[in-house]
């Protein structure tokens, strides 16, 4: 399965898990994004549901994907 990640634009009220501006990877959650919410791996090292609203899509250069073992040739 390809890996997703995502960044973090609001931590209000989950301070002690997210940090804005920090890169975070997405488990697929199909029950969650029907409300709005989505899983991510925080700073517990666990998945955790938050609001989709607080993060914001990445759209990386196909170098760095493939640097970040994302993609394979």
């Amino acid at each position: 399965m390809k890996k997703h990640f995502i960044l973090c634009i609001n931590n209000r009220g989950y301070e002690a898990s997210l940090e804005v501006r920090k890169v975070y990877e997405v488990v697929p959650d199909i029950q969650a994004e029907k409300h709005h919410q989505i899983r991510i791996i925080d700073e517990s090292g666990e998945d955790y549901l938050y609001p989709a609203d607080y993060f914001a899509p990445l759209r990386l250069p196909l170098a760095t994907k493939k640097k970040l073992e994302l993609i394979t040739d």
